[in-house]
């Protein structure tokens, strides 16, 4: 699966619902990665291939979705967007992570396992 083109809609729709809700609250059951770029950007050049690779790699197990920040101006203000790229997190049942900075594959790799492919339990 390739990344997925993120709309304002699509994030209200799917992921959360900032004009509803207060509190977060992931709507999917598979944690997400958002890519903010723009197309003039070099270094969101420089992440893009590597989250095509991830999404094939992790294809079902995370969703990578990327939103251009010139087109959807609205949920880039709503994240406080000021300097791309900039990589948010999502896992299921916990509070998204931002990552500002073209990031190497190898720390994607390492938040991806880390922290949005291990179960959270509260159980001890």
């Amino acid at each position: 699966m390739a990344t997925i083109k993120l709309t304002n809609q699509m994030f209200l729709d799917e992921i959360f619902d900032y004009t509803k809700e207060k509190e977060w609250n992931y709507k999917d059951s598979v944690p997400a990665i958002i890519d903010f770029y723009a197309d003039w950007c070099g270094p969101c050049k420089m992440v893009a291939p590597i989250l095509e690779e991830l999404s094939e790699t992790y294809d079902g197990k995370v969703k990578i979705y990327k939103l251009d920040t010139e087109a959807e101006r609205e949920l880039a203000g709503v994240f406080g967007i000021r300097s791309i790229p900039s990589i948010l997190f999502i896992p299921v049942g916990g509070k998204p992570m931002m990552q500002v900075g073209a990031l190497p594959k190898s720390t994607l790799i390492d938040v991806i396992e880390k922290e949005l492919l291990v179960e959270k339990s509260k159980e001890a």
